[in-house]
């Protein structure tokens, strides 16, 4: 005979979304949701119109694809800023990390993830032709490849530097002092700001390579 270990559909249903968070179980999931219950009326309102208003009100700038509050993101139209210094990451956490570092006064430019043919993702999918136009049409004097120490990272740091090798640019990446195989958002803090302050001309990693 099946048993059903809920007394309740509602219960079984917020577990459920719950559990399809990444990293969260049934177990967990259960446990917020019991959390929640144990709430203010009024608690569990704001928790659930933040959530609601986070996926109908976020913007991706329009410049750099970060998340923002408005059309343009404060990071880029921050005039404090040096506009002439352009990072490319992976994705947003990989802009959180580095701006914990405070050793990056520049602007970014978030892919939106990196070329992995394994993975159906290739240069198209990601905001390339974006990152060529503000190259061409912008003061940049320089590009920092900030992608994770992978064969994917490494794959796309090279389809980046042909695609912007007819520019008059500066184009550096990181010193390895992330090392190879390394996830840049799980890098601490002192060695990627290092690997900023300290980074190289990408062609001296293909040299080296």
């Amino acid at each position: 005979m099946n048993y059903n270990q809920y007394t309740s559909r509602l219960l079984e249903r917020a577990v459920n979304e719950f559990a399809k968070l990444p990293g969260i179980g049934r177990k967990t999931a259960l446990r917020l949701v019991l959390h929640l219950l144990k709430q203010p009326d009024e608690d569990v309102e704001i928790f659930s119109h933040s959530l609601t208003s986070l996926k109908k009100e976020i913007f991706h700038c329009a410049k750099c694809h970060n998340i923002s509050d408005q059309e343009v993101c404060s990071i880029c139209s921050n005039n404090k800023r040096d506009a002439s210094l352009i990072c490319v990451v992976e994705n947003i956490r990989n802009v959180m990390a580095i701006e914990a570092t405070q050793q990056f006064n520049g602007l970014y430019h978030v892919l939106g993830g990196v070329i992995s043919p394994m993975d159906g993702i290739g240069p198209a999918d990601l905001t390339m032709d974006s990152l060529v136009g503000r190259v061409s049409s912008e003061e940049v004097k320089e590009v920092i490849l900030a992608l994770s120490a992978t064969m994917e990272g490494d794959t796309t740091n090279l389809f980046i530097y042909r695609k912007l090798g007819d520019f008059d640019i500066n184009i550096s990446t990181l010193a390895r002092g992330v090392a190879i195989g390394d996830e840049l958002e799980y890098t601490d803090e002192i060695t990627l700001g290092r690997s900023i302050l300290h980074r190289t001309p990408f062609r001296s990693s293909l040299n080296n390579s």
